[in-house]
């Protein structure tokens, strides 16, 4: 399969059950939050993006940021990502391909991408174009799926992508590893 087919795949897989989204994910997806933010902090400084934003979870522990930007490929799930974000200031959302993202170089302080490398055909093509987009010291923030990943197949990929670990969470409640990362 074409790497465009996969993408595709994914994104109608995530068009057709997005109003289950929420009821089927947020729960573990708060886990992953936590696990990657008690580390962190985001300030009025702070201009983040959230690759693989779904449904816009991570949307309200971002809100003391300066600016957060939401990218997905699924436009059902940024419709109802639309909504959450109404209460927040400066959030934007677009629809765009993790692989092609549609920023600047060196232009966010914090990167996020929660449950996105597993849906990816090249992650570590996706982990290169997420660097592309963060500034030269910026938290990169990545879990990986441990279905799957296995966690040194997942530490060799960070690596690999020029990140340097400086977190890691393979805490069992997780069903994914959360690796805070440094560009290196």
């Amino acid at each position: 399969m074409n790497m465009w087919s996969q993408k595709r795949g994914t994104m109608r897989r995530y068009d057709l059950t997005a109003q289950l989204y929420d009821m089927r994910y947020a729960e573990e997806q708060a886990l992953k939050y936590r696990a990657a933010l008690e580390q962190l902090s985001i300030n009025g400084d702070s201009r983040v993006l959230d690759v693989g934003c779904g449904t816009g979870l991570l949307l309200s522990h971002l809100a003391e940021a300066e600016t957060v930007v939401g990218v997905d490929i699924s436009s059902k799930l940024l419709l109802q990502a639309k909504e959450r974000a109404r209460k927040l200031r400066d959030v934007h959302l677009v629809q765009a391909d993790a692989d092609h993202l549609p920023f600047r170089d060196d232009c966010f302080t914090a990167v996020f991408a929660f449950t996105v490398l597993q849906n990816m055909p090249a992650p570590l093509e996706t982990l290169k174009e997420i660097r592309r987009v963060a500034k030269q010291c910026a938290l990169i923030v990545v879990s990986g799926l441990k279905k799957a990943f296995s966690l040194r197949a997942f530490s060799v990929l960070l690596q690999n992508a020029g990140l340097k670990t400086v977190s890691l969470k393979d805490d069992e409640a997780l069903k994914c590893y959360v690796a805070v990362n440094v560009q290196i």
